[in-house]
């Protein structure tokens, strides 16, 4: 299989190309190059985390507005304060990449993704504020956007080391001079720890908004 580093890097500044598509791609480069490290972990970015432990920062505690299900108004700002809002207010986002993706994409900007609480946090937090209608996490759209950027932007720093390295352009293998030269090279966490400090300067693409029409009736293509 042939894979280039060039298009890899490409492929992350356009919106068009799903991040669940890259992966894939990313993962086939990092194993031709036996960097083990970086196709592990884009291995369970790709499948989700079923352990916390394991799971990078950039999932976890992810800050949230509590909401309640009203039977007149249906999902309302629930009537918490600051302190009932740090202790509830957060979510850790374990899923794998495609069903993130498929989370952000179905937002409009401005809206967000809305998850019940767990059944033990939603009755201590029922108690607490007197309340028994359904109360839930609402995250908002750049909540996740945020997440699926990190990716992309450790995913270009990685490539953009890789061509400053000397490798580029098509290849169906590497050569063990190659794989040596960039062995260095096979830390994931330097790459998503520095996407997370420089995410804003990163040029890679934001998780574009679907269309009505797609909405409706499913991605075209």
């Amino acid at each position: 299989m042939s894979t280039s580093v060039d298009h890899l890097m490409e492929r992350t500044q356009d919106a068009s190309d799903l991040l669940a598509d890259i992966v894939p791609s990313a993962i086939t480069l990092a194993t031709m190059l036996r960097h083990r490290q970086m196709a592990a972990w884009l291995r369970a970015e790709f499948d989700g985390y079923p352990d916390i432990d394991k799971a990078p920062p950039y999932r976890l505690d992810l800050p949230g507005h509590i909401v309640a299900k009203s039977p007149q108004y249906g999902w309302i700002p629930a009537p918490v304060n600051d302190t009932q809002t740090r202790e509830f207010g957060h979510l850790n986002l374990m899923e794998g990449v495609k069903e993130l993706e498929h989370t952000c994409l179905s937002c409009k900007k401005g809206n967000g993704n809305r998850v019940l609480l767990d059944k033990e946090a939603m009755s201590d937090l029922q108690k607490q504020i007197n309340l028994s209608a359904e109360l839930a996490i609402n995250l908002s759209r750049e909540v996740y956007c945020r997440l699926l950027r990190t990716l992309r932007a450790a995913l270009y720093l990685w490539a953009e080391q890789l061509m400053d390295a000397g490798i580029s352009g098509d290849h169906n293998h590497y050569s063990p001079e190659e794989r040596k030269l960039v062995s260095h090279l096979d830390s994931p966490e330097a790459f998503w720890r520095k996407a997370m400090q420089e995410l804003d300067t990163v040029p890679v693409a934001d998780v574009r908004e679907l269309g009505f029409l797609e909405r409706m009736f499913g991605r075209a293509g």
